[in-house]
């Protein structure tokens, strides 16, 4: 997918309904999707899929021009009593190797068709006001998620908010990331409202 393509992809999800986009795709494969993604059926009210990296030194030598060191994502399926649609979100968090402090970012996400794949269904996770996003997609054997983004917008979580917008921005080695499963606690520090990390840690 060029830049171009994607960087229209989010612009897409951030403007039209969640509904809408999700009537483009086909529900049992969406399903599917979801089964792999979450491990299991969807839960009446929440479910959680954790994903996490921390790059080794051996890693990161191989690949120099890489600036994450550290990356968590964290995809939750809601299911509200009152909408006939699961409500797709996530957090993001980063760590970089050369700049101290933890980065985090969040939106929404919708199933999209990946192009130059056969069809393949991913989710696409957009930041509001154009912030940029990224794709979920999945290993064969479901034990990772390959993450692919260009451009998304992160915060600094522990500076005023005025200083701490910044972007990562895809580089040579900062496009493509493989995130491994980990149990949901692991994604804890990614959450803020205590109401939802309470349900974390009993999913």
């Amino acid at each position: 997918m060029t830049k171009s393509l994607f960087g229209a992809l989010f612009f897409i999800l951030a403007a039209g309904s969640a509904a809408s986009a999700q009537e483009a795709i086909d529900k049992p494969r969406a399903d599917a999707f979801d089964q792999r993604l979450f491990a299991g059926p969807l839960a009446p009210d929440t479910t959680y899929a954790c994903f996490v990296r921390r790059y080794d030194a051996a890693h990161l030598a191989k690949h120099p021009k890489q600036k994450v060191a550290a990356m968590k994502l964290l995809v939750t399926a809601e299911n509200p009593p009152d909408e006939k649609i699961t409500n797709y979100s996530f957090p993001l968090g980063v760590k970089y190797r050369h700049r101290p402090g933890n980065f985090d970012s969040s939106g929404s996400c919708n199933h999209v068709i990946a192009e130059n794949t056969g069809g393949e269904i991913r989710l696409g996770c957009g930041v509001d006001c154009e912030g940029g996003g990224l794709q979920v997609a999945l290993s064969k054997d479901d034990r990772s998620a390959i993450i692919r983004l260009e451009r998304i917008r992160i915060w600094q979580n522990d500076k005023p908010d005025d200083e701490a917008e910044d972007e990562l921005v895809a580089g040579a080695d900062d496009n493509i990331f493989r995130l491994d499963r980990a149990p949901n606690q692991e994604c804890a520090s990614l959450v803020t409202d205590r109401k939802e990390l309470a349900a974390l840690r009993h999913k």
